[in-house]
């Protein structure tokens, strides 16, 4: 069979299209700005628990360690959604097609896999708590996404842990400021997934899931979500009162606080799930660069 020039420029072209939707499919999966988020609370537990800067090869660790670990689970998430996101979400990239459930979950390992090794480097007692995170993680994504509050709680409480891993890397995982900011990121966790878990009641119903929001009602899951925002504001104060953190902390603090309030409030006004979805998003980020803003300011100054 002879091949002319223009079959074999379109099959290259397809196949490039191929890969490059693959690799846009994955990148959609991994959504970046989580893993990201992840990251930079390990970073944050290693300054905390130090009182300062860490060597630069500890933040490069510890930050993808946490990048690593928060992606593979955000990646298996979606395999185990899928059919939900069939009815809540049918534009992402496994519902769409643009990933096959059988790739994702290799991504997820490997990314995983890649988590834990780094976690080595990084600290060799850390694999142990690597290790938990990601199972959690991954437990959660497989059983107890229908188990309502129990569900909540186990992504909550690998959420948290990512501090006390930058605390262990920095080899000081008992530091009081570090297990106080774990409970803060715990608290803000539990207060995005009962949200979250509002907005995806419709789908929710298909796995018989027992969601707050299902049992008692939308309403009131935002209700008791905007109640844990305003703990969580109470609990970025606590660093002040005990002398841990000073005035440069509270100014940050006290623009993401007045954020929080700010979306809190919008999004229990909020009548439809893409509108509730905005504002927990914008909840995420304004909390991520309040993060974020903190740690630059370390580096910085």
């Amino acid at each position: 069979m002879i091949l002319r020039k223009g079959d074999c420029h379109i099959h290259n072209g397809v196949s490039w299209m191929t890969i490059r939707r693959k690799v846009t499919g994955l990148i959609r999966l991994f959504r970046p700005e989580l893993p990201a988020a992840a990251g930079m609370c390990v970073v944050l537990g290693e300054v905390l628990a130090l009182g300062g800067l860490p060597p630069v090869g500890k933040v490069i660790l510890g930050f993808l360690c946490g990048f690593f670990l928060s992606g593979s689970a955000l990646i298996t998430n979606d395999v185990f959604d899928l059919e939900v996101d069939r009815v809540n979400a049918p534009g992402r990239p496994l519902p769409s097609g643009l990933v096959s459930p059988s790739e994702a979950m290799a991504a997820g390992l490997l990314v995983g896999l890649a988590g834990l090794v780094t976690a080595w480097f990084f600290q060799p007692l850390a694999v142990g708590l690597g290790l938990i995170v990601w199972c959690l993680g991954f437990l959660y994504n497989w059983k107890l996404k229908a188990a309502g509050l129990w569900g909540n709680l186990i992504v909550c409480t690998s959420v948290g842990l990512t501090f006390v891993l930058g605390g262990m890397g920095a080899g000081r995982p008992w530091s009081g400021v570090v297990w106080v900011f774990a409970a803060i990121a715990f608290l803000f966790d539990l207060a995005e997934e009962i949200a979250g878990d509002a907005m995806d009641a419709e789908g929710d119903r298909q796995r018989n899931s027992r969601s707050i929001a299902i049992v008692w009602g939308r309403q009131p899951a935002l209700y008791l979500s905007a109640g844990l925002f305003m703990l969580v504001i109470g609990l970025t104060l606590v660093p002040v009162a005990l002398g841990w953190l000073g005035l440069p902390y509270l100014f940050i603090m006290g623009i993401v606080d007045g954020l929080i309030i700010y979306f809190a409030a919008h999004l229990l006004k909020s009548q439809a799930p893409a509108e509730g979805r905005r504002w927990m998003r914008r909840l995420y980020i304004s909390a991520s660069l309040g993060l974020l803003a903190f740690l630059i300011g370390v580096f910085v100054v």
